[in-house]
């Protein structure tokens, strides 16, 4: 099957922004910096230095909303998770409607790749706002014919997939609270949402494929049951560097064919 060929990231964020009618800056990304690296370059017009002292406010492994009530949550009770919208949107599916017992229905997740399969295990329990907003958009297709943009193999090891512009900034439309925090650590195999800040949940996630550690700023959603071979893979193929050594688009191209919900 073909590969999804690489973007141009600047153009990309900047088109996307164009097209939404707005004139904002583009989308930050969602990133987890390298702790103990030097001040890296995070482009679309950015620069930021990775946080070493531990703070989670300023570590975030992926992509985060723009408006500017991306803040502003709402807590209202029938709007547990804070879903609120934000701009622009890439591939906008809807904002969830939080449902308590659909929520708390188990389910597994199997992601077909182009270079396997990996299966997790959805912590709805522990999770139920992320895995609610993941299962909606992998019920509506938005994981589909996207790829896998980053891969980190110094220091913290992770596959961040989730984005479907490819560029580290793309978002579903909305954004939602964090939870699970208290105590997250992460091991390999862990399921965790990318975020850029406290609240800026959206699409973008990523896998743990060695383990790491992280200051529990990123939401534990999920367990992979199958496929680590995959992410080892994965991993073992190396990245460009792209965004500095250890950090960059993986070498083995990871287009994902399909997000399947497979109910417990």
């Amino acid at each position: 099957m073909r590969s999804f060929p690489r973007r141009n990231r600047t153009a990309t964020a900047t088109a996307a922004a164009v097209t939404a009618g707005t004139t904002a800056a583009p989308h930050r990304r969602r990133w987890l910096p390298l702790a103990a690296a030097s001040a890296l370059v995070l482009g679309l017009g950015t620069t930021a230095a990775a946080d070493t002292s531990g703070g989670a406010g300023s570590e975030s492994l992926a992509p985060a909303p723009h408006a500017a009530s991306a803040h502003a949550r709402a807590t209202a009770a029938d709007n547990p998770c804070g879903f609120v919208a934000s701009v622009p949107a890439d591939r906008f599916k809807g904002i969830p409607a939080f449902d308590a017992k659909k929520a708390a229905r188990p389910f597994s997740v199997r992601l077909h790749t182009s270079q396997g399969t990996v299966t997790f295990q959805a912590l709805t329990a522990a999770a139920p706002c992320t895995t609610f907003s993941f299962r909606f958009l992998a019920q509506h297709g938005f994981y589909d014919r996207t790829h896998c943009h980053r891969l980190t193999t110094q220091r913290i090891y992770v596959l961040q997939c989730g984005d479907p512009t490819g560029t580290g900034s793309g978002a579903p439309g909305y954004s939602f609270n964090d939870e699970n925090l208290t105590g997250a650590t992460y091991p390999a195999g862990t399921v965790a949402m990318a975020n850029a800040g406290p609240n800026t949940n959206g699409s973008q996630f990523f896998f743990v494929w060695k383990d790491t550690k992280l200051s529990p700023a990123y939401t534990p959603f999920g367990r992979v049951t199958a496929g680590m071979d995959v992410l080892l893979k994965i991993a073992a193929g190396g990245e460009d560097d792209q965004n500095g050594p250890g950090d960059g688009f993986p070498t083995l191209p990871v287009d994902i064919h399909r997000a399947q919900i497979v109910s417990n």
